[in-house]
């Protein structure tokens, strides 16, 4: 059965992690060029060494990567085929572990991903804040307006005050007059959401959690002084790239654009009227994003297309491929820049840039991403995850691995809920005004 049919168009979520015992996590990273499957254990750490994203010791013992078929810019469009790519990769990571996977964690880039904050105040006149309201601000907070055919994917606590002093961690016991909070409210269409678990279901799998690739890639490449401090993580990936910003630990903004590596490679596949592999082989191994570096008189030589289905050698020079390249890269970046400038966040990023992503491993685009956005780029990959490869530690696998950390800080989510109490005391309404005057004063 779909768990959206089953809990009324909520989404499922990740159940708290064992802190004595090791824990078997799986998840799956859909993307539109490749399906990525890690299976790892999860042990908790000891209590001097737990860290706020890092509370237990991740070791992948299983890897399983397949071509993705039937996604493109991360959106099902062919369920069968995308089902197939599931199981492939599925398969290759239970071989690998030695164990059968029923449920998995599934990262999610499609849908509009789209963020807003939720504020709401509650007047506590003077006493003791209760962990009962606290949980009435944040409710409060989390009924952020939500366009009809979305669902909230995450909802997290980006700030809480007393009497406008913002910055606290945890209020319960503090007196004051007025209990804020701030809630980052991340959504996302449902329909896209549906289609990838109707594919994930009918490869005989369920839905443990959807989290946004965003906020995946920013949890395994962000160092935890980048986290506090402010920074934002670009994801470049074949279909989207996705934009996500963290500031004093906390999860604050994301975004995607639907532009990725596949668009630079159908660029040089009509440019030099080549097929899409080579296109693709040509970028990995020839292409470079800074035509300024490159000289005229160094040639490759490609096969064209044929229109008689005989291929006959061509010259091109590397030149001429960084300069079909170039333009889709300044309009990707462009579109990020503008992004990041309509968060109305510039100010928390500061000069802080992380790039991420299988596109991102590009020649000379780290370059080409400090000159458009005007920051300091580094090129991102995961941290503090043991037992992978040397070829599964690039940047091209850190929303997988970031998946494997979600688990770890799930639980500083907020799940709003909705009871006859909580409405009996909500200062939005007459009803709710009248009842929290009598239960301060009786």
């Amino acid at each position: 059965m779909s768990l959206f049919a089953s809990r009324a168009g909520a989404l499922p979520r990740v159940p708290r992690l064992s802190q004595r015992r090791a824990s078997v996590v799986s998840v799956l990273d859909v993307g539109s060029s490749k399906v990525t499957c890690l299976i790892a254990r999860l042990k908790p750490r000891a209590h001097g060494e737990v860290l706020p994203t890092r509370t237990h010791l991740v070791e992948v013992i299983g890897v399983g990567h397949h071509r993705s078929r039937g996604i493109k810019s991360g959106v099902v469009v062919d369920l069968a085929a995308a089902e197939t790519s599931i199981r492939a990769c599925v398969d290759a990571a239970e071989r690998m572990a030695g164990l059968t996977v029923e449920s998995l964690v599934v990262s999610i880039s499609a849908g509009r991903l789209k963020s807003s904050r939720g504020h709401a105040e509650l007047t506590i006149a003077g006493n003791e804040t209760s962990q009962s309201d606290l949980k009435r601000v944040l409710n409060n907070a989390s009924r952020a307006q939500i366009e009809t055919g979305r669902l909230p994917l995450h909802s997290i606590p980006f700030d809480l005050s007393l009497d406008g002093e913002g910055g606290l961690e945890d209020p319960v016991g503090m007196t004051g007059e007025t209990l804020g909070a701030e809630l980052h409210v991340l959504s996302a269409e449902e329909t896209p959401l549906r289609n990838l678990e109707m594919a994930v279901n009918r490869a005989q799998l369920v839905v443990e959690a959807f989290v946004a690739s965003p906020y995946a890639s920013g949890l395994a490449t962000l160092v935890e002084d980048e986290a506090q401090m402010g920074s934002a993580c670009i994801d470049m990936g074949a279909g989207t790239t996705t934009i996500s910003i963290f500031n004093n630990g906390r999860f604050a903004y994301a975004d995607a654009v639907a532009l990725g590596g596949q668009h630079i490679t159908m660029d040089l596949a009509r440019g030099l009227s080549i097929r899409t592999e080579q296109a693709e082989r040509l970028k990995v191994m020839h292409g470079n994003a800074m035509t300024e570096l490159l000289e005229d008189g160094e040639t490759i030589t490609v096969a064209p297309l044929g229109c008689d289905g005989v291929d006959e050698p061509m010259s091109v020079s590397r030149s001429l491929i960084a300069r079909i390249i170039r333009p889709r890269v300044e309009e990707t970046l462009e579109a990020i820049r503008d992004r990041l400038a309509a968060s109305g966040l510039g100010h928390v990023i500061g000069k802080r840039v992380v790039l991420t992503g299988g596109a991102s491993q590009l020649a000379g685009l780290p370059d080409v991403c400090r000159d458009i956005l005007q920051r300091n780029v580094r090129l991102g990959r995961p941290v503090g995850i043991a037992g992978l490869s040397a070829s599964n530690k690039g940047p091209a696998f850190a929303t997988a691995a970031g998946l494997l950390i979600y688990p770890q800080v799930a639980l500083h989510e907020f799940v709003p809920e909705s009871s006859p109490i909580d409405f009996a005391f909500d200062e939005a309404t007459r009803i709710g005004r009248v009842g929290s005057w009598l239960r301060r004063s009786f």
